[in-house]
């Protein structure tokens, strides 16, 4: 197959020769071609050479063959810095985090290759704090870092004070901040944890920048929240006389998605048609999501439909734009033809079709779907294994949701808020509260918004008067997180719920926020059992100022008259709340059956199977009774 091996070499054979094969081996990319060179290597005794050695060790570790890039690395007879950089890269690479861990305490000689290999093989299996301390570690011995090792840093922060640490040590190492590079890295990881300000610090004192500069800046605050600013972060690009690209329309374009301004983002999408961007499957896929958000999902169809040729990013945002509209069915068509065409799945389209399912379409889907996600790869993706988490607990098996969870290696906070979340919701108080503790004390990640509102939620559930009170008060000096109305709603309707109206309706009158007529109910229904009258009447009146139709106040008191013998008052009440002409709201449910999804309503007598219905909902009754549910 290849003549030109079948030639005899000595010992002595001209090394420039034996790495033309070799380059020729990455050019063909042929692992067989490797393994034959390498063969070649033995036969003639070459394998224990230095620098052919290391260009095996460095192919084996490419293609991923950790294995036979060790046997490699022990032939070689006199291993120099480069043969334990490669060793070390490759073990990191193939995620044996343990190998590399013990062959870099044996290296004789450790440079700045070595440390950056380290730094970023602990920061990119998650144990970032393990990074830092092998970065400070780095400089005690001796060795400077370089502009990468801050570049490895900088991309996997994940705190504030950890980022502001780094910029200061950047400044203090010497490293060059002009450098265009490591200014972007640094608008980049400002803007990722919202630290939109220093990023505006950054560009400032940048003597140049580029249209990364730019994209970096515009996406920052994007990220962060700041959709205007960004957009005039780019009439400022534009005055620079500096052209966009097409990283820069997607963000333009996702940031009027954000903005629900259908105006300025056609603006935009006309501005793709002058750059010749439009065909740009990124900007396409940005557009298609603007028009799916902007409610014009016919839009997005027909600019789908028009593509030429279709990829993993148009699938993605088609896809998650049929499951905002509630068409599972359409979502997992597209799924399946994907798949057919063999188009390149991303864990965010699975992630998108698994949303969908745990809404739309029955368990059995969704079943499917997870058994595809180990043939695909994604099953040590956090993004993909946080929605079947989320899913199976939609679906009411919540253990199921429980076991993923704890088989997710790296979690980041969004694994911790949905599995908690989940679980308030399913009543396990107790293990959200462990679960909360253990985040904080041996996790030492900080809780946001979400988690904290899980948290309370639990509070709620369990009536924790104590603990949910102590969280609301100390969540903004200890977490950093402004208690926001949903916190507050959880906490009122908890005290409300142990009879404390009083304290609940001061919460009520001394929160920053406008209080709303949901909070008002949940202290009303409570006060039918534990409050006076007095109280009763006055809550009643101001759900009546927000709500003027609504009847619940006037139902509410006739029923605490009645049971205060109050008879006169308890007849007004009810007869305002005839003349009101309420009307009755029915309830829908959903029920799956052989792939199909059928809706009936509940004052329907006549469905699908509506007989062996009834009697299977009454033998669920039965069994709930006897047990001693209701």
């Amino acid at each position: 197959m290849y003549p030109f091996l079948k030639q005899t070499y000595g010992p002595h054979s001209s090394l420039s020769y034996c790495s033309l094969l070799l380059n020729h081996c990455l050019t063909k990319k042929s692992l067989n071609f490797v393994k034959i060179v390498h063969a070649h290597f033995l036969k003639l005794g070459l394998n224990t050479y230095t620098y052919l050695g290391n260009r095996c060790l460095d192919l084996y570790s490419e293609f991923g063959h950790i294995n036979d890039a060790l046997k490699v690395f022990d032939d070689i007879s006199h291993k120099n810095s480069t043969s334990w950089n490669i060793c070390l890269k490759g073990l990191l690479k193939s995620g044996q985090l343990g190998k590399a861990c013990n062959v870099y305490d044996t290296m004789p000689i450790r440079d700045v290759v070595t440390w950056n290999s380290m730094i970023s093989g602990y920061a990119s299996s998650g144990y970032f704090s393990h990074a830092l301390e092998l970065f400070v570690e780095m400089q005690g011995t001796g060795v400077r870092p370089s502009g990468f090792t801050f570049s490895i840093l900088m991309s996997h922060v994940s705190r504030p004070s950890h980022a502001k640490q780094i910029h200061c040590r950047m400044i203090t190492s010497g490293v060059d901040l002009d450098n265009v590079v490591l200014g972007n890295s640094l608008i980049t990881m400002y803007g990722k944890l919202g630290l939109v300000e220093y990023s505006f610090v950054v560009i400032m004192t940048m003597k140049q920048f580029d249209v990364i500069s730019w994209n970096s800046l515009i996406w920052a605050c994007h990220r962060a929240g700041y959709h205007g600013l960004a957009l005039e972060q780019f009439y400022h690009m534009r005055a620079t006389k500096l052209l966009p690209d097409q990283f820069t329309c997607s963000v333009l374009i996702s940031v009027c998605s954000n903005l629900q301004d259908l105006d300025k983002g056609k603006q935009v999408f006309a501005f793709c048609f002058k750059m010749g961007f439009v065909y740009n499957s990124i900007v396409s896929s940005a557009a298609i999501d603007l028009f799916s958000k902007c409610n014009r999902l016919e839009d997005s169809v027909q600019l789908f439909k028009e593509q030429d040729q279709w990829d993993s990013a148009l699938c993605n945002s088609m896809i998650s734009s049929y499951a905002r509209h509630d068409l599972g069915e359409n979502a997992l068509q597209l799924f399946v033809l994907t798949l057919r065409k063999n188009i390149g799945l991303t864990e965010y389209m699975v992630s998108s079709l698994l949303s969908s399912v745990s809404t739309f379409l029955p368990v059995e889907v969704g079943n499917q779907i997870h058994c595809l996600v180990p043939k695909l790869g994604f099953e040590s993706d956090a993004v993909v294994a946080n929605s079947l988490v989320d899913m199976y607990a939609k679906f009411g098996f919540i253990d199921d949701a429980l076991n993923i969870f704890n088989e997710i290696k790296i979690k980041d906070l969004v694994s911790w808020n949905t599995i908690m979340m989940g679980l308030t919701y399913h009543g396990r108080v107790s293990l959200t509260m462990d679960l909360f503790r253990e985040l904080l004390t041996r996790e030492g990640m900080l809780p946001d918004r979400i988690t904290l509102k899980a948290v309370l939620l639990a509070c709620n559930y369990g009536l924790l008067v104590d603990e949910g009170i102590e969280i609301l008060s100390s969540m903004e000096m200890e977490f950093g997180v402004k208690p926001g109305e949903e916190h507050y709603a959880c906490v009122v309707e908890m005290l409300s719920k142990a009879g404390k109206i009083e304290e609940a309706i001061n919460i009520m009158e001394t929160m920053p926020y406008r209080t709303t007529s949901d909070i008002w109910r949940s202290i009303l229904s409570a006060c039918a059992s534990y409050g006076d009258l007095q109280i009763i009447e006055a809550v009643a009146n101001k759900i009546m100022e927000m709500e003027s139709h609504t009847c619940l106040p006037y139902m509410v008191l006739a029923q605490a008259c009645e049971m205060r013998g109050r008879w006169e008052t308890m007849v007004r009440m009810r007869k305002a709340v005839e003349n009101r002409g309420t009307k009755e709201f029915i309830g829908h449910s959903w029920i799956g059956i052989k792939n199909n999804v059928y809706t009936f309503a509940s004052n329907q007598l006549q469905h699908y199977g509506g007989k062996d219905l009834y009697m299977l909902l009454n033998l669920l009754a039965w069994e709930m009774e006897t047990k001693g549910y209701v």
